[in-house]
């Protein structure tokens, strides 16, 4: 169905399309990481500022190449892969929208909210995966994982700084 140079075509978009959220999310936080973020009081376990980088970059990979397993799911039909892939873009755009949050708004709050919704879309977005491509939806666990201890952060940088 698929020949080699639409899917590797596919893969690089996928995975190019996480990177790009990844981006925006990173522009977003590069100002205000520097200046707002350190006056703010860190809950217990908050890494160092360079984990953030290598731990996105990958997750963001991740994101792609799980994305374009269900999209070249061939035993599914295309009307539940595209549902499923629908799923994943909404939950990659309020992944940006948590650094908006945050960051660009300055507001541990607005960024908890978003983390809660992000947190809905993406055990949506794994349950779903899992029924079209099991891998797919196991190499979104690490980033499940990670937006877990993400949620945890923007709770204590919420209680800590209110």
């Amino acid at each position: 169905m698929f020949g080699p140079r639409s899917a590797v075509a596919a893969l690089v978009g996928f995975v190019g399309l996480a990177l790009l959220a990844g981006a925006v999310g990173g522009a977003l936080t590069a100002r205000s990481v520097h200046s707002w973020y350190l006056t703010l009081h860190s809950p217990p376990g908050t890494p160092p500022n360079w984990v953030f980088g290598p731990v996105w970059t990958t997750l963001y990979v991740l994101m792609g190449v799980a994305a374009w397993l269900v999209w070249r799911c061939i035993r599914i039909d295309a009307a539940r892969r595209l549902a499923a892939l629908r799923l994943w873009g909404w939950q990659l755009l309020v992944n940006a929208l948590w650094s908006a949050a945050f960051f660009g708004l300055r507001s541990p709050l607005g960024g908890l909210i978003v983390i809660a919704l992000l947190l809905a879309l993406l055990v949506r977005t794994v349950t779903v995966f899992a029924r079209v491509e099991p891998v797919a939806a196991l190499l979104l666990l690490p980033y499940l994982a990670w937006t877990c201890y993400a949620g945890y952060l923007a709770a204590g940088f919420w209680w800590l700084n209110s």
